[in-house]
């Protein structure tokens, strides 16, 4: 395999999502900061990133893994010249300015776009997209700093394609972020800066050679601010220390003392990060406000959007690579002539335990698009309603909040149960480096821990984004899905597709009445049924957007000719497939649920 030709995209299927599903054209393009945009220029600009994803960023995919990062334990990381070429490349074409406001000097593309287009980029290689953070901490910034912060150095990383990091995790605290010790107190010189102490670990790409600076925005404890998350603050620390008037020299106190040695993303620099020891660390206060957690919220929910995009992408190109293998090859006899050794051999397609592996990886791979681009698009609406606001009422955002675990800890759970998946398609050839299989799966398994472990993810969808409404934004979105249930939409053609979703419903509303029953028990219950729960309204919602895709293909489908129609009928097999082999499946869910006991917590230890 050429280490070039490993990324297979889905562009087809991401403009049918935006485009024809989704008509962001009509809903989202020439309105408000997007008036600038038109389907035309959305369609080409896709069409541009995903020959330079194909052609730049995938060539250092498997090289890039090979060679791995060098570090001197003096605090400098060095790139493979690969990857820093591809680096390069991304920005001598402008691509870090795609989803930069165009107020900022950027495209000023959509979430809807900006997410779409992050597939190809993160399915191609993913190390690179973590090096592409730099613009997402100049547009924070530019949300939530002074102006003074924003003059200072918004346009100076957008303009000089500086990194970002975010700085949470510490080696004692882990997960528990509000457990962090790092300590900060004003600078006794009294210029308005702080002082920050403390080590922080697990630090995506915290020192690297291919940007000249790098801005960490690093949560720390100030001296007398209370216990847990609320007490801590967010900080903006350079790695070489920016004047007010943007010039830098000398290297600030935040340094690389140790790369983690991983499974995989090996070309991605994870960073033990050590502050003010022996050098000062100097930061400043975002927006001069005492708000760190809710400020790093805004970061990390996009790192969270992104872990699910980039899970979506593997699975996809994973599917691809798999089903391109199918096609080609040649082994064994179809099944009801096994017996007859005069019979020809024929290509694996043709096996039906095959068919169904790639069917089972084509709906799943389209559905988890579905529910990612469709998150994205509830992105458009709450910019275009004027984003974010103090109150978080916002009914789009309460639902984009809703969303978010399932993009992440769904995705990226699912996903590396598909790579599995994909892996047997190939056989034993999977397993060896002749194909991208092996990679993909290292690469992947990191989405299920970070920004938050799957369960942590379950645990924040009930007990934070439905508890804290009361369920109203999730008995909202699963009106949505009773409406396309009683509608009839699609016909007799989906009416069995249409009752397994309205059974799925169903199974999903006995499973939170079961476990609303067990919770004053104890919340252990959430505990231990918390994923499967995660799991079911993930698996109710991408049903309900695969039944939709479907009545729309239906449609289509009478006019359609030639790579068209074969598309559309596809969106019907995989509501099909999804359907009848994956939502029954919630039915299963709900009787664990109800069964839901707690003997776990009372076995002893010893006899783990």
């Amino acid at each position: 395999m050429s280490t070039a030709s490993h990324y297979k995209a889905n562009r087809r299927d991401v403009e049918f999502n935006l485009f024809e599903f989704l008509d962001i054209g009509r809903h989202t393009l020439g309105h408000g900061p997007y008036a600038h945009l038109d389907e035309d220029t959305a369609r080409a600009t896709l069409a541009a990133l995903e020959k330079f994803c194909v052609n730049e960023l995938a060539a250092s995919f498997a090289t890039a893994d090979r060679e791995g990062l060098t570090f001197d334990g003096r605090g400098n990381v060095t790139l493979p010249a690969d990857l820093r070429r591809a680096l390069e490349a991304w920005h001598e074409n402008g691509w870090d300015r795609f989803e930069i406001p165009e107020r900022l000097g950027g495209v000023g593309s959509p979430p809807s776009l900006v997410w779409g287009g992050f597939e190809f980029i993160a399915g191609s290689n993913p190390c690179a997209a973590f090096y592409m953070f730099g613009s997402f901490v100049a547009r924070t910034i530019d949300r939530l700093g002074t102006d003074a912060q924003k003059a200072r150095f918004v346009e100076r990383i957008i303009e000089r394609a500086w990194g970002g990091t975010m700085v949470l995790t510490e080696p004692d605290a882990g997960s528990d972020v509000g457990a962090g010790r790092t300590r900060a107190w004003p600078n006794p010189n009294g210029d308005g800066t702080w002082l920050l102490e403390g080590v922080k670990r697990f630090i995506t790409n915290g020192d690297y050679d291919a940007a000249e600076n790098i801005v960490h925005l690093v949560l720390a404890r100030p001296e007398g601010a209370g216990p847990g998350t609320k007490g801590l603050s967010l900080f903006i620390v350079p790695k070489f220390w920016v004047e007010a008037d943007g010039s830098f020299s000398e290297r600030n106190g935040i340094v690389c003392t140790n790369v983690e040695k991983k499974m995989g993303i090996k070309a991605s620099a994870t960073c033990e990060m050590t502050l003010g020891d022996g050098l000062p660390c100097r930061g400043l206060l975002m927006g001069e406000v005492h708000d760190g957690i809710r400020q790093m919220f805004h970061v990390i929910e996009n790192a969270r959007m992104a872990v699910g995009m980039k899970s979506i992408a593997t699975a996809s190109t994973a599917y691809l690579n798999a089903l391109a293998y199918a096609k080609e090859r040649v082994q064994g006899p179809d099944l009801p002539r096994a017996m007859d050794k005069t019979a020809p051999r024929v290509r694996i397609i043709e096996h039906a335990d095959v068919r169904r592996m790639l069917m089972h990886l084509k709906a799943h791979a389209e559905g988890m698009r579905a529910l990612g681009l469709y998150t994205a698009h509830i992105q458009d609406r709450v910019e275009l309603q004027g984003g974010h606001g103090d109150d978080r009422a916002d009914a789009a955002d309460k639902l984009n909040d809703l969303l978010l675990p399932l993009v992440k800890g769904y995705s990226s759970d699912k996903t590396y149960e598909l790579l599995g998946i994909a892996l047997q398609v190939f056989g034993g050839s999977g397993y060896c480096q002749d194909y991208p299989m092996e990679q993909y799966i290292r690469d992947q398994k990191i989405d299920t821990l970070y920004e938050g472990t799957t369960h942590i993810q379950a645990l924040d969808l009930f007990f934070r984004k439905i508890a804290r409404d009361m369920g109203e934004t999730l008995r909202g979105l699963l009106g949505e899905v009773q409406q396309v249930v009683a509608g009839g939409l699609g016909g007799d053609a989906l009416a069995t597709e249409r009752a397994a979703l309205g059974r799925a419903l169903v199974d999903l509303q006995g499973i939170f009445g079961a476990i609303m029953a067990k919770l004053p028990e104890s919340p252990h219950h959430v505990g231990v049924q918390g994923n499967r729960i995660l799991h079911a309204v993930a698996e109710t919602v991408i049903g309900w957007l695969l039944f939709r895709h479907a009545a729309l293909a239906s449609e289509k489908l009478p006019t359609a000719k030639g790579a068209d129609r074969a598309f559309y009928q596809g969106k019907i097999e995989s509501c099909r497939y999804f359907s009848r082999h994956v939502l029954p499946g919630l039915t299963l869910t709900r009787k664990l649920v109800e069964a839901s006991e707690l003997g776990l917590m009372a076995v002893d230890e010893a006899s783990f």
